[in-house]
C-alpha cells in the first residue's frame, strides 16, 4: 500500500519544467542531502523507500524522494530500465538542490535500488558535487563499464545474501570500479529485504556511509 501524503516530517515539492513530485524533509543539523533513485517504477510513494528516508532523517540526514517518471511516462514500461533517462532526472535534481533556498547549503548523495543503483552511478559520472553512493540490491552493471570506470564518489553496494545472481553482477562492477568502494552482504536477505531486520541493517550501513563522507571521517 503506498502512501497518500508526505511524511509528518515533510513537505511536497515540484522539481523542474517536468514537475516532478517530490518529497523533502530536512532535519536540524543537516550536512546532506540523500536523493533517492528509486528502481522499476517505484516512486516517491514507495513505503519501503519512505521507511528508509525516515531512518535517515532521523539520523540527521536530509532526503528527497522524487518521482523520476512523469505519469505518462511510466505507461512505457522500457523507461524504467532506461538508465541515461533516469540518469538525468536524478542530475535535475541535484541541480534543483543547489538552487533551492532551502536546500543550497546540504551536499548531495545518492541511494539507488534495483536499476535506481545504476542510475545513481551514472549520473554521478563526472559531478565532484556527489558526496557519496549507496545502492540496495542494485543493478550497477547497467550504468556501463565506461561508468563504473569514471565514477569517483564513493560507492557502497549492498546485496541481500539470498539474491542470487545480483551478489555476482555488484561483485563484477567493484571490480570494475576505481573509485573508494565497498561491497556488503546482507545475511538472510532477499532482493527486497523484506526479511525481518533485513532493511534495518541497510539503513544503518548506509547511514553510517553517507555520514562518514560528509563529515571527511571515511579512509
Amino acid at each position: 500500500m503506498s502512501l497518500t501524503l508526505p511524511p509528518p516530517d515533510c513537505t511536497e515539492v515540484v522539481i523542474g519544467e517536468l514537475g516532478l513530485g517530490a518529497f523533502l524533509g530536512i532535519p536540524e543539523g543537516a550536512e546532506g542531502i540523500v536523493i533517492f533513485a528509486h528502481g522499476s517504477g517505484s516512486g516517491r510513494m514507495s513505503p519501503r523507500n519512505n521507511y528508509v528516508a525516515g531512518r535517515f532523517r532521523r539520523a540527521g540526514l536530509a532526503t528527497l524522494l522524487l518521482d523520476l517518471l512523469t505519469p505518462a511516462e511510466e505507461q512505457d514500461r522500457r523507461n524504467v530500465f532506461d538508465i541515461g533517462l533516469l540518469a538525468s532526472r536524478l542530475r535535475l535534481a541535484v541541480d534543483w538542490a543547489a538552487t533551492n533556498p532551502d536546500t543550497a547549503h546540504l551536499t548531495p548523495c545518492y541511494f539507488g535500488a534495483s536499476t535506481g543503483g545504476g542510475a545513481a552511478i551514472a549520473a554521478a559520472v563526472g559531478d565532484s558535487r556527489i558526496a557519496a553512493i549507496v545502492s540496495r540490491g542494485g543493478r550497477p552493471d547497467l550504468a556501463g563499464v565506461q561508468a563504473l570506470a569514471m565514477v569517483s564518489a564513493p560507492t557502497l553496494l549492498i546485496v541481500g545474501s539470498l539474491d542470487g545472481i545480483v551478489i555476482d553482477l555488484n561483485r563484477a562492477a567493484a571490480e570494475a570500479m576505481r573509485c573508494e568502494r565497498r561491497l556488503a552482504i546482507v545475511p538472510g536477505a532477499g532482493h527486497l529485504f523484506e526479511e525481518p531486520g533485513t532493511l534495518g541493517e541497510v539503513v544503518e550501513l548506509a547511514s553510517g556511509w553517507f555520514l562518514d563522507y560528509l563529515q571527511g571521517d571515511a579512509q
